[in-house]
C-alpha cells in the first residue's frame, strides 16, 4: 500500500498528530529504520508506537507483548486486522512497518522506504526542537545515489544470500554483497558519516542491516566472508552509532535473533535460537570522533527513551 500521509493530505491522509499509529516490530530491519527516525525526529508525541512481537506465523504479526495479546490503541491482536479493515481481499503479505489510522483501524501504507523519508518532510512542523536534518538539500543527489546502492547491496543482499535458492544464485549473491560491503569499509575509513559529516537518512538505512550482521546474517543467511567484528571501518561507524542516542536505544538483540531463527523455519529447522555473539563489544569505545563530524549538525540529540518504549536491559548491551 503506498498511499502517503502528507501536509496537505492529496492522498487523502493529512498529517494529523495523534491519529495515525506506527506498527513496528523491533525484530525487522525496516521497521528498526521507521523507529530510529521517529525518535530522531521527535515525533513521539505526534505518531504513537505499536510494537508487535519478534515472531510470526503466516498470517500476521501478533501483539503477543501487550497485555491481553492486544495492542492497547487498536483493540486487534493480529496486524492483519488492519489490513483487511482497509482490504478485506488484502493478497499479499502482512509486513511491518505500517501506519495505521486509528479513527477507522485501517492500515495507510506499508512502504517501508517512503514512510521514513515522508516523517523527515511531510511531518516538519511537528518535529521535536533540534531536530536534526536527515535529508539535507545539499547532499540530495549524493545522499539518494548511497541509499539506492546500500539498499538494494546491503539491505537486500543479506536476504539474497540466506535465501537463494540454488549455489549459482547464492554464489552470485554473496559475491554482490561481498563488493558493496568492501565499498563502503573503503568509504568510511576517512569520513565519519556515509554522506556529509552529520547523520542522515543514509546511515539509519545501514544501520539495521549491520547491528544484525553478526547476531543473525553471518551464520543464519551463510554472509560468512568475515564477521563485522572484522572489518574496522564498519565496525567502528557501527558502534558509534549504536552509541549515538537514537539507534542503540531501539535495538534488541533477543527479539532480533528470535525473529529470524523461528521464523525461518525452511533456514533453520530445528528453532533453536544461538546464544551468541557476545555484545559487550558494543558499547566499547570506538575513537570515530576524530574524522570529526557534527551527529545532529545544527541540531541536538534526542531525549531520554520515552517510558514504555524502553527496550528490556537484558536485552541489550547498553543497559547491562
Amino acid at each position: 500500500m503506498t498511499t502517503r500521509i502528507t501536509a496537505d493530505g492529496r492522498d487523502g491522509f493529512a498529517v494529523e498528530p495523534g491519529r495515525y499509529r506506527l506498527v513496528a516490530a523491533r525484530a525487522c530491519p525496516w521497521a528498526n529504520r521507521a523507529i530510529i527516525v521517529r525518535r530522531l525526529l521527535g515525533l513521539e508525541d505526534a505518531l504513537s508506537l505499536g510494537l508487535p512481537g519478534p515472531t510470526h506465523d503466516a498470517r500476521s504479526w501478533t501483539f503477543d507483548l501487550d497485555p491481553g495479546g492486544r495492542d492497547p490503541v487498536l483493540g486487534i491482536e493480529r496486524l492483519q486486522e488492519a489490513y483487511f479493515t482497509r482490504d478485506p481481499e488484502y493478497p499479499r503479505g502482512i509486513t511491518v512497518p505500517a501506519l495505521v489510522d486509528t479513527t477507522t483501524g485501517a492500515v495507510v501504507t506499508n512502504d517501508f522506504a517512503q514512510i521514513t523519508l515522508d516523517l523527515s518532510t511531510e511531518w516538519r512542523e511537528h518535529h521535536r526542537e533540534g531536530a536534526p536534518d536527515l535529508l539535507p538539500a545539499e547532499h540530495r543527489e549524493e545522499l539518494d545515489a548511497v541509499e539506492r546502492r546500500v539498499f538494494t547491496e546491503v539491505n537486500n543482499g543479506v536476504y539474497r544470500c540466506g535465501f537463494a535458492g540454488s549455489q549459482e544464485a547464492y554464489d552470485d549473491a554473496y559475491d554482490r554483497l561481498w563488493t558493496a560491503l568492501d565499498w563502503l569499509e573503503e568509504r568510511l575509513a576517512d569520513r565519519r558519516y556515509l554522506v556529509g559529516d552529520t547523520i542522515t537518512e543514509a546511515d539509519v538505512r545501514l544501520f539495521t542491516t549491520l547491528v544484525r550482521f553478526d547476531p543473525v546474517y553471518h551464520g543464519h543467511f551463510k554472509c560468512n566472508r568475515n564477521k563485522l567484528t572484522e572489518m574496522p571501518n564498519l565496525w567502528g561507524y557501527a558502534r558509534d552509532l549504536f552509541q549515538t542516542p537514537g539507534f542503540g536505544d531501539t535495538v534488541d538483540f533477543d527479539q532480533i535473533k528470535k525473529h529470524y531463527y523461528v521464523v525461518h523455519q525452511d533456514i533453520n529447522p530445528s528453532g533453536i535460537v544461538p546464544k551468541g555473539p557476545d555484545l559487550s563489544g558494543w558499547v566499547t569505545p570506538h575513537g570515530r570522533e576524530a574524522l570529526g563530524g557534527r551527529p545532529f549538525g545544527d541540531g541536538t540529540p534526542p531525549g531520554p527513551v520515552r517510558e514504555g518504549e524502553r527496550v528490556d536491559p537484558d536485552h541489550t548491551p547498553l543497559r547491562a
